[in-house]
């Protein structure tokens, strides 16, 4: 069975750069640089959802859907074969084997539909799966320093949003939108786990940067409580909430949760509570606690 040799890999969710390219793609430029024209959308659009299914079969129905909606034009089945045609020239030139070899083994027509067939290690989709999966099992374990690693491995390969050069359409938005809420949850637990090994200094410019992305997450913003509050700045902890509180009041109408409050009231006096100690206090358990008391 035909792989990509090592200096061709699949990205999806990191960026690339390609002789020639004058920016990152975040499908794999050593892959579009091959192309006729990189540019083109559609081609790209069929690309994505192969990649987002890769290994299994995506219908023709299900492509056509997404590059045309509810009315294809007459001559969709023919143009999607052709623009498949074109990623099997282009992925030929890749791995400077015949299109035919292509067709066999990579870039497969199976009964209904095509299948992109890849290795873990040639796809960067499945490595941040892989090692998200591995963090959060190790995380629900108690193995905290493990889970802090795999997690922040699987976080460092993302490099901004997934698939911002490709238009999605009707199935590939769901399938971003997937992507991104893993991603949120993958650094989440990530700081989850420096926190309970005490690194709360560390996580401080993570939680700066994630705030700013997702200015309304609550449990973004208790993370940064508890960070600021173990770091000595009690002071800046109590402004997290503050501000956060009169944006959920101007933009939604809305208090903050009751365990944000009593989080709040915490820091205010100094409540041993939140001094656990770190290698065994998640910050659920910290919550669950101010809850219940």
């Amino acid at each position: 069975m035909r792989t990509f040799p090592s200096e061709v890999l699949v990205n999806v969710i990191s960026n690339g750069e390609g002789p020639g390219n004058q920016g990152p793609w975040t499908i794999d430029a050593h892959l579009w640089s091959f192309a006729g024209d990189p540019t083109a959308p559609k081609p790209r659009s069929v690309l994505s959802l192969l990649l987002l299914q890769a290994n299994q079969t995506v219908p023709v129905s299900a492509l056509i859907q997404e590059l045309w909606g509810h009315e294809p034009p007459a001559s969709a089945l023919t143009t999607l074969q052709t623009y498949v045609l074109h990623l099997r020239k282009l992925f030929s030139a890749a791995l400077s084997v015949p299109a035919s070899e292509v067709a066999k083994s990579v870039l497969v027509t199976t009964p209904g539909g095509y299948l992109f067939r890849s290795a873990s290690d040639e796809f960067d989709l499945e490595r941040y799966e892989r090692l998200s999966a591995e963090g959060r099992h190790a995380l629900a374990t108690g193995q905290n320093a493990a889970a802090a690693e795999r997690l922040m491995q699987a976080q460092d390969l993302w490099r901004g949003p997934a698939l911002t050069d490709v238009r999605a359409g009707p199935l590939l938005q769901p399938q971003i939108k997937r992507l991104e809420e893993s991603r949120l949850t993958t650094v989440e637990q990530g700081i989850e786990a420096r926190l309970r090994l005490g690194r709360h200094q560390e996580v401080l410019s993570d939680l700066a940067g994630m705030m700013a992305e997702h200015r309304l997450h609550e449990n973004l913003h208790a993370q940064f409580m508890v960070a600021l509050h173990r770091s000595g700045r009690r002071q800046e902890a109590l402004r997290v909430f503050q501000q956060l509180r009169a944006t959920m009041t101007e933009e939604l109408g809305l208090e903050p949760s009751k365990r944000l409050h009593l989080l709040q009231q915490a820091i205010l006096s100094d409540d041993p509570a939140l001094e656990v100690a770190p290698r065994t206090d998640g910050l659920a358990q910290l919550l669950d606690q101010l809850t219940v008391r």
